[in-house]
């Protein structure tokens, strides 16, 4: 039993053939739910869902991706969630290989892109390996796709995570991000990805810096100490280039410069070792309600 959850903004010329091939896919299962959730269109995405045979759930007006996928999976049917986008990217082909993989204990299995169609712009692929590298320092693991919109998981499990999640693109970054800090289980499958149906609504400039902002949150939030630790690096090598820049040229200015990096340093270091303790003692007292903190 399973329920798919189809975010879709202005998807009329995709939404329909998306949900016929998700229905091929999972043919030899009984018992499955596939919600499309209209995200304020203002073209026939509703209309193409419900002739396509999925059930349709309407925003009065957009509100983002992440804000789309809270409204499906908190009106799903059953406790496996399957989410995949409307455009076509994913193949609705792996969905049944996603659930026999999590069927085998994992919290979260998810599809790991691949294929020059993943690859993107000459300004996306960097930016992209970027982001990955932050997201894999938050995680202390290897992130192969940090957003990838194809993914299984439980209901019971995603919805305490729910109210702390992005509710724009970055929705699936800080999904990642508050499972693998948390401890939970996370699985990667490769699968193919596709050229999209209609026009992208990502925003690369804009999404980026909210995936960052989240990036950021995450840390200070699940491991304060990375953040400090982070900073009191940039500190110390500052420091150091003074002090060697005061031995070669004999000045005493980089030789202040090498002493106040140090202090500082000293400074990050503690507050760092504080905000540590504070979440310690948060979440020893059941204070703690911040985001992928599961409410008793």
């Amino acid at each position: 039993m399973y329920s798919v959850v189809i975010p879709a903004y202005n998807e009329a010329a995709a939404i329909g053939e998306s949900v016929a091939a998700i229905r091929v896919a999972l043919a030899a299962t009984d018992d499955v739910e596939i919600l499309v959730i209209d995200d304020g269109s203002t073209d026939s995405t509703a209309a193409a869902a419900r002739a396509a045979g999925a059930v349709v759930l309407m925003h009065p007006h957009n509100v983002g991706y992440g804000r789309a996928l809270k409204s499906g999976i908190l009106a799903a049917k059953y406790d496996t969630i399957v989410i995949i986008d409307a455009d076509l990217t994913y193949p609705a082909s792996a969905i049944p290989l996603l659930i026999d993989r999590y069927a085998l204990g994992f919290d979260m299995v998810v599809g790991a892109r691949t294929g020059h169609h993943y690859q993107g712009s000459i300004f996306k692929g960097p930016l992209r390996r970027l982001l990955q590298f932050l997201v894999e320092f938050s995680a202390g693991r290897a992130v192969p796709d940090a957003n990838s919109g194809l993914r299984v998981f439980s209901r019971n499990t995603i919805v305490p995570y729910l109210p702390h999640l992005c509710d724009t693109f970055s929705f699936t970054t800080s999904l990642t991000l508050g499972y693998m800090m948390t401890g939970r289980f996370v699985h990667y499958l490769p699968i193919s990805y596709h050229q999209r149906v209609g026009q992208t609504k990502v925003r690369l400039i804009l999404d980026a810096l909210r995936t960052l902002q989240y990036i950021v949150q995450a840390i200070i939030y699940y491991n304060p100490l990375k953040i400090f630790l982070l900073l009191t690096l940039i500190t110390t090598v500052l420091s150091v280039l003074g002090f060697l820049l005061a031995a070669v040229t004999g000045l005493h200015a980089p030789y202040y410069l090498g002493i106040g990096g140090l202090l500082v340093t000293i400074v990050i270091f503690a507050l760092g070792l504080l905000a540590d303790l504070l979440r310690q003692i948060l979440v020893r007292t059941g204070s703690d309600r911040g985001p992928g903190r599961p409410v008793d």
